[in-house]
């Protein structure tokens, strides 16, 4: 079986461009994307568990829940 490599390099150079373009929209628009970015909206959101746990807690169980 071919790499992707391999393949690339008998392509001409207009096509070549193609699969550069359409790579790097991949990388930006799927791959990028689901990359987790923190964001302050859920700011306060965990008020309800103040009793329950101190701030380190807190802050390690929001983090757990954010990555299920």
């Amino acid at each position: 079986m071919e790499t992707v490599e391999e393949l690339i390099n008998e392509l001409p150079p207009d096509l070549k461009r193609e699969v550069y373009d359409f790579a790097r929209f991949l990388l930006e628009s799927k791959v990028h994307h689901r990359q987790k970015k923190m964001r302050l909206t859920w700011a306060g959101a965990l008020r309800e568990y103040r009793d329950k746990y101190t701030s380190l807690e807190l802050q390690k169980k929001s983090l757990e829940w954010w990555g299920d």
